[in-house]
């Protein structure tokens, strides 16, 4: 036998899976994919739940991405963005910048940086420090990680060195690289790495965090946040204000805020950001999955002219961002942002996503019906179905997931967290059905 079965559980390892059982058992494999839809190589069909991960935002196959990138591949797939330049990276740059929150404000930083030296406003004024630059890397991971050097070179640079702490949440998820390990706070995924992390104050909501400033205020160096719901936690949204409130307390405290929207951004919550529904406007924001569509591996972090200006310098002063990445700015992904991004104008996405949440809150009444349902949440169109009590070792959430699979529904659990995310452009009936196969597959598996 050589199938490709055979030649994957031979030599392939998959993240977030115990390998013993996954080479027991006859794998999906997906062999293409249209709308909400894939198709495995056997010419199964499944509803896609979980948007492949929190990617996918305008569905598999989207003709308008599709021609962008055959178009970007007929001129060049990449070249280096150090010490050289792009236009779709350049154009895609101007897009973000200009939907990012607080946008409005952009106009002030060039008129500010048009001014005489003795007209303008102090560096550190925040009235001036709308998100004006956009460094690029490769994943949600390393968006996080670039933010948190570069929080940490920019108290440097402004002559405070004392200021190296970070503060995050309890049962917070940042990514896998060590610097975003460190911010984690879910001891299953981050407590094996400990030895190589470095040390974060770890609070669990705004009083948490307001006792940390008052004692360590002059230390910390910036206080990282999911907003208004943390993901791999098991989709727990946030009390509304919170995230208001945790910025409040930076400006108090002098502390950058680092907003982790690698997952809420690009209308996952119901808004194009989570931020702009507390009017909050982070110094860092972090961008990944929805970002090319779900169609190539991009992540940008936007940060403020305030932080940009502390790393200008003569070239023997060494304030360079000594940080990149091979394909930093990588022309394909950057293709597929900026056609993603004119899918949301064209295909009214956000205008049209309403009327599912609505369907999605009705749905979540539904689950909560069901005994072995303990909690089913929602913010906007994440939603997330908890069950139990049962043990770890139960593997509720995945026999529930795999008993879907076989109705023709894929998703994948957090524990014993039932994750509901499809991509954007799910019909209102394909969103019924998803829901109504978890219930089923609920009911048979644990009822």
């Amino acid at each position: 036998m050589n199938s490709l079965a055979d030649k994957d559980h031979r030599h392939l390892w998959h993240p977030f899976t115990q390998m013993r059982d996954w080479m027991a058992e006859e794998p999906v494999i997906i062999e293409s994919g249209q709308g909400a839809r894939l198709r495995d190589t056997h010419g199964r069909e499944y509803l896609d739940a979980n948007a492949s991960i929190w990617t996918n935002i305008h569905g598999h196959n989207h003709p308008h991405i599709n021609a962008a990138i055959r178009a970007q591949l007929d001129r060049i797939a990449h070249s280096s963005f150090l010490g050289l330049s792009n236009v779709p990276a350049i154009e895609l740059a101007e897009k973000l910048v200009g939907i990012a929150p607080g946008a409005s404000a952009v106009a002030a930083v060039y008129d500010r940086r048009n001014s005489s030296r003795a007209e303008r406003p102090a560096v550190t004024d925040r009235r001036y420090s709308p998100l004006t630059r956009v460094f690029y890397s490769d994943d949600g991971s390393t968006a996080v990680e670039v933010a948190i050097k570069m929080a940490l070179h920019y108290w440097i640079h402004c002559g405070q060195p004392q200021r190296r702490r970070f503060v995050a949440f309890a049962d917070a998820y940042h990514g896998d690289t060590i610097g975003a390990v460190s911010l984690g706070g879910i001891d299953l995924f981050h407590a094996t790495y400990k030895p190589l992390l470095f040390e974060v104050e770890h609070v669990a909501d705004a009083a948490g965090l307001k006792l940390v400033l008052e004692i360590h205020g002059e230390e910390v160096a910036a206080v990282a946040i999911e907003p208004l719901i943390q993901g791999a936690a098991g989709m727990k949204p946030w009390p509304r204000g919170l995230l208001a409130e945790v910025r409040r307390l930076c400006d108090e405290h002098g502390a950058v805020l680092i907003a982790d929207e690698v997952m809420t951004g690009f209308g996952r919550t119901g808004t194009m950001f989570a931020c702009e529904q507390e009017n909050v406007r982070p110094d860092f924001l972090c961008l990944a999955k929805g970002l090319t569509g779900g169609y190539m591996p991009l992540a940008a972090t936007l940060t403020t002219e305030r932080v940009f200006e502390a790393f200008l310098g003569d070239y023997a002063e060494r304030k360079t961002f000594f940080h990149g990445h091979s394909y930093t700015g990588n022309q394909l992904g950057c293709a597929a942002a900026l056609a993603s991004l004119e899918v949301f104008e064209k295909e009214r996405t956000l205008v049209k996503l309403q009327s599912k949440i609505t369907l999605l809150r009705e749905e979540m009444e539904k689950f909560r019906a069901l005994k072995p349902v303990v909690d089913a949440r929602q913010c906007g169109f994440i939603a997330g179905v908890e069950v139990g009590p049962f043990p770890w070792e139960a593997k509720a959430g995945i026999r529930a997931c795999q008993r879907a699979r076989e109705l023709g529904v894929l998703t994948r659990p957090i524990g014993n967290v039932i994750v509901i995310m499809p991509p954007l452009c799910v019909t209102e009936d394909e969103l019924r059905q998803i829901c109504g196969v978890l219930r089923k597959a609920i009911q048979e598996v644990l009822e």
